[in-house]
C-alpha cells in the first residue's frame, strides 16, 4: 500500500524524490478561483516533470489560504492528472468524525485508484474558536490527546474490520476498501496509505510505534526536525505497510530567475506570516506592499529567523540548499511548498527546480 516511484532513472540518481505541498495561497488582488486554477496548473506541471506526490493542507479561517477542504480539491486535481500521487498534508483528524474521513478518502480512492495518500495531523489547523465551530459543542472535549483513539477508529473504518462486539460493527464506510487479489490469490484490502504528520515528537513517536510513514513540518518547525526524525527512527517498528522507517519533510522553497526577486517574494511571505502570528491573517501581500511595510524590531527578528528556513534564490542555489538539507536530515523525500504572492511565481518556481534537476518532460 505504500508507494515510492522508482520508474524514473532520475529518482535513482538523486536518491530522494521531490514532492509538492499546496496551501492554495491567495494573494492580494486575486481570488480563491485564481488560486485553485493555479493548483491545477502546478499539479499538471509537476506531474509532467516527475514529481512524486502532490498534497493539499487543511487550514481554516485564513483568507490567504483556500485549502479548507482538501478532499474536494483532491477530487478536482484527480480529474486533471493521471499519474502523480495525491493526498492530504494533512487532514486535521480532531476536526472531523473518523467515519466522514474514511468515506471521503474511500471516494477519492475509487476516483483515482492507487494514487491517494491520507496524511493526518493532530492539530486543529486554526484557532480555538474556529475549531469549536468545526467540531460543534458535543465534540469540544476532543483534541490532540484523543488522536491515537481517533486514528485507531479511522483505520477500522478504512479496513472495514470492527469486531462483532463493537457498536460500529454494522457501520461501513462507503466506498470502502476494494479487495485486491495478489498473484497468489490472496485477498487484501486496498485503501489509501496513512501518513502521520507532525511538528514535534508526539506524532513522530506514534508513527514509529505503528510502523507508518512520517511527514515532518520542517517549514515551520525547523528547530525540531532532526530530534523528531531521530525519535521516529528510534521508535520505528516494522508493520504490514512499511518494513523500514520512511520520513519526508516539508520545505519552504522558492526559485526565481534572479536572486533579488526571490528575496522580494520571501519578504512578502514573511510579512504574511507576521500578520498570521499576530492574529491578523489576510491575503498574501505583494512584494511592493512588503517593501513599504515598516517592521518593528520584534517583527524584523521574526522575519530574519523565518526567512532563514526558506530555501530560496536561483534554481541552482535552491537545488544546492535542498541537497544540503537532505544530507543534514537524512530525509527520504522532500516536499516543497512555495510561498509567493502570485500563482505565476509559484508555478515558475517548480519549473525552475525541475530544470535544475534536469527532470525530463513526460
Amino acid at each position: 500500500m505504500f508507494h515510492v516511484r522508482q520508474d524514473n532513472p532520475r529518482w535513482r540518481q538523486r536518491v530522494f524524490p521531490l514532492s509538492v505541498l499546496d496551501l492554495v495561497t491567495v494573494g492580494t488582488g486575486r481570488t480563491a478561483t485564481h488560486a485553485l486554477r493555479t493548483s491545477v496548473d502546478i499539479a499538471r506541471l509537476t506531474e509532467s516533470r516527475g514529481f512524486h506526490r502532490y498534497w493539499v493542507a487543511e487550514h481554516h479561517s485564513m483568507p490567504g489560504v483556500a485549502s479548507s477542504s482538501p478532499a474536494v480539491i483532491l477530487a478536482h486535481l484527480a480529474a486533471h492528472t493521471t499519474r502523480i500521487r495525491l493526498g492530504s498534508g494533512g487532514v486535521m483528524l480532531p476536526n472531523h468524525a473518523p467515519l466522514a474521513i474514511a468515506e471521503q478518502f474511500g471516494t477519492l480512492e475509487a476516483l483515482a485508484p492507487g494514487r491517494i495518500d491520507l496524511g493526518l495531523g493532530r492539530a486543529p489547523g486554526t484557532d480555538g474558536a474556529t475549531a469549536a465551530a468545526l467540531r460543534r459543542t458535543d465534540r469540544l472535549h476532543e483534541g490532540a490527546d484523543d488522536f491515537p483513539d481517533q486514528l485507531a477508529e479511522l483505520i477500522r473504518f478504512l479496513d472495514d474490520d470492527f469486531p462483532e462486539a463493537h457498536p460500529y460493527h454494522r457501520i461501513h464506510a462507503v466506498p470502502g476498501p476494494v479487495q485486491a487479489t495478489s498473484p497468489g490469490g490472496v485477498q487484501s484490502p486496498n485503501r489509501p496509505p496513512i501518513w502521520l504528520l507532525g511538528s514535534s515528537g508526539f506524532s513522530a513517536q506514534l508513527a514509529g510505534t505503528l510502523g507508518l510513514p512520517f511527514a515532518f513540518a520542517h517549514h515551520f518547525s525547523a528547530q525540531n526536525t532532526i530530534p523528531a526524525l531521530d525519535l521516529y527512527r528510534e521508535s520505528f517498528r516494522p508493520s504490514a505497510v512499511l518494513a523500514a522507517p520512511y520520513a519526508l519533510i516539508g520545505v519552504s522553497a522558492l526559485a526565481t530567475d534572479d536572486e533579488r526577486e526571490a528575496r522580494r517574494q520571501v519578504r512578502a511571505a514573511a510579512l504574511n506570516m507576521v500578520r498570521l502570528r499576530t492574529g491578523r491573517p489576510g491575503l498574501v501581500p505583494s512584494p511592493e506592499e512588503a517593501e513599504a511595510y515598516q517592521f518593528s524590531a520584534m517583527e524584523a527578528d521574526f522575519v530574519t529567523s523565518w526567512s532563514a528556513n526558506v530555501v530560496h534564490g536561483t534554481a541552482d542555489e535552491v537545488r544546492s540548499g535542498l541537497e544540503d538539507l537532505q544530507k543534514r536530515t537524512g530525509a527520504d523525500e522532500l516536499m516543497l511548498t512555495a510561498h509567493a504572492h502570485s500563482g505565476e511565481i509559484r508555478l515558475r518556481s517548480y519549473e525552475l527546480i525541475a530544470d535544475a534537476y534536469e527532470l525530463p518532460t513526460t
